[in-house]
């Protein structure tokens, strides 16, 4: 199989030649500049000038070389949006300032801050009317120029034989309300305002359908798996109750996930949301979502045998390789290796698993640990 049959065949919840990879087709399956620099420089790679897919967290692209290396199954198409599009930081003294598309403030600490944080929401001021909302201005996000070049990168990647994925242009409904009205404020009208809270997250799903009739029209037949992302989940619970979700969320996102389906029938829909989501997953498998992602393994309600036994039928988990809070920043190789097979035989049996760690590999994390989990996957 070459990387594209892995990758498909193992979406259509059967066995592949081996478990597929994936090191950095997302903003949320990728791994921090620092981090990648060392494991080039541990794996004997020339060192280069970074691309970075996300400025905000740091994220490098991996290059070609580092992929062919490590058999790394998918390639990420990167619309330009305000995580890695015009992010200029403005030295403010003790921190480089940068104010993105959104109108949203992020620091980053000098000399050597490892990411932006965002630290002031544009509608964060309260109290906020819908005629605020309609007034603030918001970006152009079906902007064609935000693909530019997309469509002969992913003919590339296929003619290399890899599956391509695609990303679009804002967070989540939730999260993007969140960085625009404020977390706390945008909870607050959730339980004291849903009107209010009801128009920013329809603003968000109009935003999104405005990117995704203009770029799936465009690319639809060249990538494989088409993503999308809202956080919903903490360690332990959730951050809204599943109640707020159904009533709130879960709507929009089918509107958002039809649309979807419909402009690109032959892909796959990825969903990233973190933390303890078990309690929606019929609820994202009822609306369309085929992946999910990052399987966060460590959250109460998470663990990976019992997600297997109750929902591998119906969703594939992309990530949940290794955990990426502890064991793979903290632990000893074998540590590492331990963990990746605990995950491997609990996710992996009868296809349906594409090894990814819990999310992105951090700056902290040693080289010998990727390559510690790296071999493992790969062992017999």
């Amino acid at each position: 199989m070459d990387s594209r049959e892995r990758i498909l065949t193992t979406l259509n919840h059967r066995e592949p030649d081996r478990i597929p990879f994936d090191l950095g087709s997302t903003q949320v399956t990728g791994i921090h500049v620092v981090a990648y620099q060392r494991l080039r420089e541990y794996l004997g790679l020339p060192r280069v000038a970074p691309t970075l897919c996300d400025t905000i967290q740091q994220l490098a692209l991996p290059d070609d070389d580092i992929v062919e290396k490590l058999g790394v199954d998918v390639r990420g198409l990167f619309p330009l949006n305000s995580h890695n599009w015009n992010v200029v930081g403005k030295d403010i003294g003790e921190y480089w300032e940068y104010v993105d598309e959104w109108g949203v403030v992020h620091h980053r600490p000098k000399p050597d801050g490892l990411y932006y944080s965002m630290v002031r929401s544009p509608l964060a001021d309260a109290p906020v009317t819908q005629d605020d909302l309609r007034a603030h201005r918001f970006p152009n996000t079906g902007d064609p120029a935000r693909i530019a070049g997309l469509r002969e990168l992913a003919r590339k990647y296929r003619a290399q034989g890899r599956a391509v994925m695609i990303k679009g242009v804002l967070a989540g409904v939730f999260e993007m309300a969140q960085r625009v009205r404020g977390m706390e404020n945008i909870l607050m009208d959730m339980a004291s305002n849903q009107a209010l809270a009801g128009a920013f997250f329809d603003k968000m799903v109009e935003l999104k359908l405005a990117f995704w009739e203009m770029a799936l029209p465009r690319l639809g037949d060249v990538v494989d798996v088409v993503s999308e992302a809202d956080d919903y989940g903490t360690q332990v619970s959730q951050l809204i109750s599943p109640r707020m979700f159904r009533q709130l969320i879960k709507p929009r996102l089918a509107t958002l996930f039809a649309r979807i389906h419909q402009l690109a029938p032959n892909a796959k829909l990825f969903f990233h949301s973190c933390g303890n989501v078990r309690p929606l997953l019929p609820d994202f498998i009822e609306i369309g979502v085929d992946i999910l992602n990052p399987v966060h393994v460590t959250a109460t309600g998470m663990e990976p045998h019992a997600l297997k036994r109750d929902f591998g039928k119906d969703i594939v988990f992309w990530g949940g390789g290794v955990d990426t809070q502890d064991i793979l920043p903290h632990g000893t190789p074998q540590q590492v290796k331990d963990d990746v097979r605990r995950n491997i035989d609990a996710l992996a049996p009868g296809g349906g698993f594409v090894f990814n760690p819990v999310h992105n590999i951090q700056a902290d994390v040693p080289p010998e640990n990727v390559i510690a989990l790296w071999d493992a996957l790969r062992e017999p």
